[in-house]
C-alpha cells in the first residue's frame, strides 16, 4: 500500500483516540514506518469538520478552526491538492458512486492519487466493491 488518504471519520477518530479496525491501524503504523504519504483532502475535510460542528454532531472544545489545524498537526498528514480538473472528475465517475458531493470529491482525490482510501462510510466502501476505488475499513 502506497498512498493512504484519511477520510474526515477517520481523521475525527484518529484525532479522538477512537477505536479504528486493526487492519486500518497496520495500514497507518506501516505508512509511518515506511515514511509513506499519508494525505488528507483540506477543503472538503475541513467543510465537513465545520457542518459536523455546526450540526452539534462533533463537539469540540475549540473552534473549527483551530482543530482542523491541530488535527493536521497531530496526525502529521500532508495535504492533497483539489484542482478544478478534480472537482470535475469527482462529477463523472466511473460506476455507481456515492451521491453526497464530499463522498464523490474523496473517490476522485483517492483515485487522482492513486490512494487507498481509509473510511467507513458505507457507501464509499460499496464504490471500493464494484472496483473503482482501493478501500480499507477504519
Amino acid at each position: 500500500m502506497a498512498v493512504l488518504l484519511l477520510d474526515t471519520c477517520a481523521l475525527i477518530w484518529l484525532v479522538q483516540g477512537e477505536r479504528l479496525a486493526p487492519a486500518a491501524v497496520q495500514a497507518l503504523r506501516d505508512a509511518r514506518d515506511r515514511k509513506v504519504d499519508v494525505f488528507l483532502f483540506s477543503p472538503i475535510t475541513a467543510w465537513e469538520v465545520g457542518l459536523l460542528v455546526e450540526r452539534g454532531r462533533l463537539k469540540i472544545l475549540i473552534s473549527p478552526h483551530d482543530w482542523f489545524a491541530r488535527a493536521i498537526a497531530t496526525v502529521g498528514v500532508r495535504l492533497a491538492d483539489m484542482s478544478p480538473a478534480l472537482l470535475i472528475e469527482s462529477s463523472c465517475l466511473p460506476g455507481h458512486p456515492p451521491s453526497d458531493p464530499g463522498d464523490r470529491i474523496i473517490a476522485a482525490t483517492a483515485r487522482e492519487i492513486g490512494a487507498t482510501l481509509i473510511t467507513r462510510d458505507r457507501l464509499l466502501l460499496e464504490y471500493g466493491a464494484q472496483g473503482h476505488l482501493s478501500v480499507l475499513r477504519c
